[in-house]
């Protein structure tokens, strides 16, 4: 368990979430997708803004990470050693996508940005859930985000992003294997693992419930939230397999369920 520290929370759309994390003043933190600069297409403003958010995603999962390592510091040593690789990844990764925003003429801070992985990860008091939830969820969706955007820069012709996000994504598969062998090794050696997971994404699902768009709403810069079609990505079945989801798990991927494979054959959930 978590040490019992508090924690600053702030509600959301009527749920309770983790504080954002200290910013620099050059960037705006808005608290919902109807304050975000998500644009159709693929114009100059719109790739800009696709690596910014990259970017600052990169960040946040850096410390997400990072404050699993501070708020755990009892977990198996050599998954202390996984998380503090997955750190020196997210800090090259946001490093790699600044570099690139800048050299299609973008800057730190041009667009808002949204710590809702944050919010949600910082309120999950146990390691297992927090697996789950960041690197088993999120990081597995980034999988499938980053094969689409790929195609989406090659159609482009912008062939440098795109190696770039290959890149991104062979990382990517390792967070999410590492996290699928150690939720299935800490469900072995304590059943009891099982309703940790089920209670963070029990937290997910609330919070993705209440932030989900609303029929007509529409973000910062007019684009309607409930029929955005660069939200609808599909899964990326080749590197979820490389990352150890199960044919189980991928046959029940869209209803985020998944998560079956972790009960340890011929052992009760207590």
């Amino acid at each position: 368990m978590r040490p019992h520290t508090p924690i600053d929370v702030k509600v959301v759309r009527g749920v309770v979430m983790r504080r954002d994390p200290a910013r620099e003043s050059c960037f705006t933190v808005v608290q919902s997708n109807t304050e975000l600069h998500d644009y159709e297409g693929m114009s100059a403003e719109s790739q800009r803004q696709r690596l910014h958010k990259h970017m600052h995603n990169e960040m946040q999962t850096l410390e997400i990470v990072a404050q699993e390592l501070a708020d755990f510091p009892d977990a198996p040593w050599d998954l202390r050693m996984q998380l503090a690789r997955q750190c020196w990844d997210e800090s090259r990764h946001s490093a790699l996508t600044h570099r690139r925003l800048l050299e299609l003429g973008g800057h730190k801070g041009e667009f808002p940005v949204m710590n809702y992985e944050w919010g949600v990860c910082g309120m999950l008091d146990s390691l297992p859930a927090r697996l789950a939830v960041q690197q088993r969820t999120f990081e597995g969706g980034e999988m499938d985000l980053l094969r689409d955007l790929q195609g989406m820069w090659r159609a482009e012709g912008d062939e440098e992003t795109a190696v770039l996000l290959d890149a991104l994504l062979a990382d990517e598969v390792q967070h999410v294997r590492f996290a699928n062998r150690w939720l299935k090794q800490l469900a072995r050696e304590d059943p009891r693992t099982l309703l940790k997971v089920a209670q963070g994404i029990g937290k997910l699902k609330e919070v993705t419930a209440a932030m989900a768009p609303r029929f007509g709403e529409v973000n910062a810069v007019g684009v309607d939230l409930s029929t955005y079609k660069d939200a609808e990505v599909e899964a990326n079945l080749p590197d979820r397999m490389l990352a150890e989801f199960t044919s189980e798990d991928l046959s029940k991927l869209l209803s985020q369920e998944g998560f079956k494979s972790l009960v340890p054959t011929g052992k009760a959930v207590v």
